[in-house]
């Protein structure tokens, strides 16, 4: 069942989220960040704060340090230098605040486990090691699927779903955790239209039950149904509202001149002109 605005009623789903208090402190506070793989920098000084309550994207090349920043915030990788703070708190101080949408090609497909069970891996943190899921668990991760539309596909083997239905999966696994922070690496990869608009409006109606979603997109036409864009190309080359932030010269600063070239192939095929971006001669 596609869920509707009911169905996702905050008040029934979450509990009234740190970040939603006026005097609560920014979602994020990234200082300096610089982060390197094999002593070679993929981030550098970067500095950032994203408040509480928004839905902000990260956009940027390839390789431009996008999952790099996401990791970086979780803890999971090392850092070079800077800090990062997550609701005024060092990140090992908050990591239950935060719950993480990997990139679907990162995943094993093939672990013995159902798509309930995936979900109820939201609920690990909070459980324990000694702990067992109760009814309370078992109610959360039923609600969570039913938002994202998958209750009745919560005894099927993850293989067994198609790429859409994998990612929404993963984001009930991430609503399991009642986190306030959600952090989605290229989300909307591989999923048909009807999961993409689900996402979306489950992404507004979490904002407005108080949480704060960073997305890692690709689609610049989708911009426009966020609240603030974070620019990247190895640095921070702008940050801000996407109205006044996502400028032609500040989009040429980033991607260089592979957004000319895909404008040019954009206008091309539109003109029907096959084979935009092949090379000259070919």
């Amino acid at each position: 069942m596609t869920p509707t605005t009911a169905q996702l009623d905050p008040s029934r789903t979450t509990s009234c989220p740190e970040s939603a208090r006026a005097d609560a402190p920014p979602a994020l506070t990234i200082s300096g960040l610089t982060v390197s793989y094999h002593q070679t920098p993929v981030l550098r000084d970067v500095t950032a704060t994203i408040p509480a309550r928004q839905l902000v994207a990260v956009i940027g090349p390839n390789g431009a340090g996008k999952s790099t920043l996401l990791k970086a915030i979780l803890g999971l990788i090392p850092i070079d230098a800077g800090t990062i703070r997550v609701l005024g708190k060092p990140v090992d101080r908050a990591r239950s605040h935060i719950a993480y949408v990997p990139q679907t090609e990162t995943v094993d497909w093939d672990f013995p486990v159902t798509a309930g069970e995936v979900v109820m891996m939201g609920r690990y943190p909070r459980l324990g090691l000694l702990r067992r899921p109760g009814r309370n668990d078992r109610r959360i991760v039923a609600e969570c699927l039913e938002m994202v539309g998958m209750t009745a596909y919560a005894d099927r083997h993850i293989r067994q779903l198609s790429g859409g239905q994998q990612q929404r999966i993963f984001l009930a696994r991430a609503l399991a955790m009642e986190a306030d922070i959600l952090l989605l690496d290229e989300p909307f990869v591989g999923v048909d239209a009807r999961t993409e608009e689900t996402i979306f409006r489950l992404m507004d109606e979490l904002t407005a039950a108080g949480k704060t979603l960073v997305v890692v997109i690709h689609d610049l036409a989708e911009l426009k149904r966020f609240d603030s864009v974070l620019m990247l190309n190895r640095h921070l080359v702008a940050h801000g509202p996407v109205a006044t932030t996502a400028t032609p010269e500040n989009l040429r600063r980033t991607y260089g001149g592979r957004l000319t070239l895909l404008e040019t192939a954009d206008r091309q095929l539109k003109q029907g002109i096959p084979n935009a971006l092949a090379a000259p001669g070919r």
